[in-house]
């Protein structure tokens, strides 16, 4: 097993590279504890450690979109999306845009036009249907483009083709659990990258999915394992089709 101290971060921006980044690939990356949990008191960074930082900022940077769900922003405080110089760079040389486009996904629109996520270093998008409140969508719209796409729900295949034909097929499902559901449930789920923090938490946190329970599961294969020095594990794991 490697260690994950042992590799640059140009290593490991070619361990996480897609083979083809024309194909649109959906990517979830999360953290949760020994025993299952998804958050401490309410929010998932207090799982992470510096290791799991490091790792989750290579992963971001390879993203064409970065997707959460409206109650993530909400609840982790979630910090306007606006990469590292270095990473931008990096991007630049690769021929990317310098940022990835956050997605926000989110049937209320609970959201205030004036969260500080909205000065992102693109312009986000918000990601809705067409149920969804006219006064919020309206409002919205001020600060992000609004991508309406279902009926009575978020119709998530279309957006994920909606977003390989506006040249950004590489999404990178940052939560929250319910919207990992929604994409498990849905079978977008192209890769799982997931931290094992060396923690017990204890009852009462759910997993890193929820919602409706559902007959489909989806076969999943180990790409590749790293070990940090302070306990964390890195697993990898692709689509078994």
């Amino acid at each position: 097993m490697r260690r994950l101290e042992d590799l640059s971060d140009t290593d490991l921006a070619a361990a996480y590279q897609p083979t083809d980044r024309s194909v649109p690939h959906l990517r979830a990356n999360f953290v949760a504890s020994l025993d299952g949990a998804v958050e401490i008191d309410g929010q998932s960074k207090a799982l992470s450690s510096d290791t799991d930082s490091r790792l989750f900022s290579r992963i971001r940077m390879l993203a064409d979109v970065v997707m959460v769900g409206a109650g993530t922003i909400r609840d982790e405080g979630y910090n306007p999306l606006r990469l590292s110089a270095s990473s931008r760079a990096w991007r630049s040389e690769a021929g990317l845009a310098e940022n990835p486009t956050l997605a926000i996904v989110s049937s209320r629109l609970d959201l205030s036009p004036v969260n500080p996520v909205f000065q992102s270093a693109v312009r986000p998008v918000v990601i809705t249907h067409a149920a969804s409140p006219p006064d919020r969508r309206e409002a919205l719209e001020e600060v992000a483009d609004v991508l309406v796409l279902g009926d009575v729900e978020v119709d998530l295949q279309a957006v994920v083709k909606a977003l390989a034909d506006q040249g950004k097929p590489q999404i990178l499902c940052e939560g929250g659990p319910h919207l990992l559901g929604s994409l498990t449930e849905a079978d977008l789920v192209d890769e799982l990258c997931l931290s094992l923090a060396p923690l017990l938490a204890g009852p009462g946190a759910g997993r890193i999915t929820a919602g409706p329970r559902t007959t489909l599961t989806r076969r999943m294969k180990l790409e590749s394992v790293l070990s940090g020095e302070d306990g964390y594990l890195f697993m990898r794991y692709l689509r078994e089709d």
